[in-house]
């Protein structure tokens, strides 16, 4: 007789059966680029996308994640690093309980990115670079901030006074400046869907 493994004697449910049950593979993208590239839109319209194709799913942006479970955080260099961190923590959570998880965050540098990547895990983790000017992000800006970072009001912002570091191989690039939102919603939906088609 065959001993069990430790796995098989888990008192959790496997993220496989939670997969067979929702009929989908889990994934996470992680949709990066500068404030006023376009992440949050483009995940909003992937999200509605897959929804109608009947996936589940979760979308994070920085606007939600920072005025609740990372109010405590600022946004130096420490502040952005453990704001990932727990970000990508949660992710893995949603993951584990075979959802598709897309996130919105600048996640300035490559090596905030290779974290959070490492805490996912590589085989389930799709970077998306959301690409535009930084001139294009700001005309965008509806909100005003990079007018207050140039004036000084808001220390640390991205592209301003803190660095973005462009990825390197990014599974997926998207340059809004030169894409519609239609159709760079669509390409990012071509883009994921074999990834999370169940196949028993």
């Amino acid at each position: 007789m065959n001993k069990k493994s430790a796995l098989d004697c888990s008192p959790f449910i496997s993220r496989q059966d939670k997969e067979k049950l929702l009929n989908q593979r889990a994934a996470v993208l992680w949709l990066t680029g500068l404030s006023g590239a376009g992440k949050t839109t483009l995940a909003l319209g992937l999200e509605k996308n897959l929804h109608l194709l009947g996936f589940k799913t979760q979308v994070f942006d920085a606007d939600f994640i920072r005025n609740s479970i990372n109010k405590d955080l600022d946004f130096s260099m420490d502040g952005r690093i453990e704001n990932i961190r727990r970000v990508a923590a949660i992710s893995r959570l949603f993951l584990d309980a075979g959802m598709v998880v897309i996130n919105c965050f600048i996640s300035p540098t490559r090596r905030i990115r290779q974290m959070a990547k490492t805490i996912v895990g590589a085989a389930d983790y799709y970077e998306v670079f959301v690409n535009a000017p930084l001139s294009v992000c700001e005309n965008r800006d509806t909100k005003g901030l990079y007018k207050k970072a140039r004036n000084g009001q808001l220390p640390f912002f991205t592209g301003i006074d803190s660095p973005y570091e462009n990825p390197e191989k990014p599974d997926l690039e998207i340059q809004t400046h030169l894409t519609n939102e239609q159709d760079s919603v669509k390409l990012i939906t071509e883009f994921i869907l074999p990834k999370i088609v169940y196949h028993s």
